[in-house]
């Protein structure tokens, strides 16, 4: 029986391509660099803002470089990161069946920890959560499972939600090979969706347990 469901945010929960394109195209403009279609943030994005970060700048780009365009890119985002974004339809009404089946909900993902609060609030405020896990400083991102185990570990020790789970009790659900990496080494059951940014093949070579169309599928899960 499934007592917890992680969920990864960027291509699972919300739909942020669109923010995430715009801001890094105009820090690349500011810069002088060439942008991207919107569509290529499809495989930009997923291990974590430095990586997507890289991956849209020039290959020769110096380190000094770099560590000069990142907290430009850090800044802009933070103004901007809701202009487009939104819940993937029929996320949140999920949710909240979820929540009333009293199945705990998380969130483990590699976007910046501090953009979190305000997110979660701002897009999903019937939701409780029990953990929300980004990418902290001196933390290692996603596929790396220590994550999944912060989450665990906080779930397990707070009064208001604390319950013990096992591996078999859990679900990991993300869009990418990325999650479906993190969940393997976490030893915990592996969901793919495909509304997200990735692609059915990609979810499949990366060995997910199940691969879903729809958000309101996850019901079927729960057994």
């Amino acid at each position: 029986m499934i007592k917890l469901i992680i969920f990864d945010l960027d291509g699972t929960l919300l739909n942020t391509l669109d923010d995430l394109a715009d801001c890094t195209n105009y820090v690349l403009q500011q810069n002088g660099y060439p942008t991207h279609q919107t569509d290529a943030y499809k495989y930009f994005v997923g291990n974590g803002v430095e990586v997507l970060l890289r991956r849209a700048l020039p290959k020769e780009i110096t380190e000094n470089r770099f560590s000069e365009i990142l907290p430009q890119f850090l800044n802009y985002y933070e103004l901007h990161k809701a202009h487009k974004t939104a819940p993937y339809e029929g996320i949140v009404e999920t949710l909240e069946m979820l929540q009333k089946k009293e199945i705990l909900l998380a969130v483990g993902t590699n976007k910046p920890h501090n953009l979190l609060p305000e997110l979660m609030h701002h897009y999903f405020p019937t939701i409780k959560w029990a953990a929300v896990f980004g990418n902290r400083k001196d933390v290692p991102i996603k596929p790396d499972p220590q994550i999944v185990y912060d989450i665990l570990e906080d779930v397990q020790s707070r009064r208001d939600v604390a319950c013990r789970v096992s591996t078999e009790e859990i679900l990991y659900v993300g869009d990418t090979a990325v999650d479906m990496e993190t969940a393997q080494k976490a030893g915990i059951i592996k969901v793919g969706v495909l509304w997200g940014f990735r692609t059915k093949e990609e979810l499949e070579k990366a060995y997910a347990d199940y691969v879903i169309e729809q958000p309101q599928q996850l019901l079927n899960l729960l057994k």
